[in-house]
């Protein structure tokens, strides 16, 4: 069973919209499993503080190492073979590529930082993979970690409904999605293209990679740049 154990200070975010629709019914199935772990119940002194001001001055505060390491060490003890992550703005993009292989191991340990940001030395010391969704800055880890997650859970086995949906979305093939169409034949004055009426299966699938080879390079120049490297 894929397993999440996401260490947080607002456990009560999850499981969010990953409670619902088909990842909802596959947390339920048993399919795959979420737990959260409280990072304040590791905190140090009265008020179980997890975080201090920044070594060297400046605004905010920084999660301790002390603390976080505790944390890790009670929500993965040693044998637990699960990558670790942390969100963080200045990670390693999240690849379509990288959620495939988190997809097919046996789950993920997730790290959401708050306030500035965690004391450098807990990503060394516990091993951490820093991840990024995007070039843009979030209150915290958490909704970076529902978009992993979700991401994962839906390559799953058993989670959708068609095997083959999962294989032909954007950048699995490198290139971002083929334009799709559904009844009415016509909306608006805006027909169906005629070649998927056809019901020549191998013209669809020339169109459709036309198509996305058109889209990619207009939107997405970077992604056939990465394909040429």
């Amino acid at each position: 069973m894929w397993r999440a154990t996401i260490l947080t200070l607002f456990p009560e975010m999850f499981p969010g919209p990953l409670g619902l629709s088909l990842a909802g019914d596959a947390l339920a199935r048993g399919v795959w499993a979420l737990e959260t772990q409280q990072i304040r119940e590791q905190g140090v002194g009265r008020h179980r503080a997890v975080d201090d001001t920044p070594a060297g001055g400046g605004p905010g505060m920084v999660m301790r190492a002390d603390v976080l390491a505790a944390a890790i060490d009670a929500a993965a003890p040693e044998g637990d073979s699960r990558p670790r992550l942390l969100m963080s703005p200045r990670g390693t993009p999240l690849t379509q590529k990288r959620v495939r292989a988190l997809a097919e191991g046996p789950g993920a340990i997730i790290l959401c930082a708050r306030f500035e940001g965690v004391d450098e030395r807990i990503i060394s010391a516990r091993s951490l993979e820093e991840v990024s969704i995007g070039d843009y800055i979030l209150s915290g880890g958490e909704i970076a970690a529902l978009a992993l997650m979700d991401a994962c859970v839906r390559l799953l086995p058993g989670v959708m409904g068609e095997e083959l949906s999962g294989e032909e979305e954007s950048f699995e093939g490198g290139l971002l999605e083929y334009p799709q169409y559904t009844r009415p034949r016509d909306f608006e004055g805006r027909a169906i293209p005629e070649v998927l009426l056809s019901g020549d299966h191998g013209k669809i699938a020339k169109w459709r990679h036309e198509q996305a080879l058109e889209l990619t390079r207009a939107r997405r120049p970077d992604l056939l740049a990465r394909e040429d490297d």
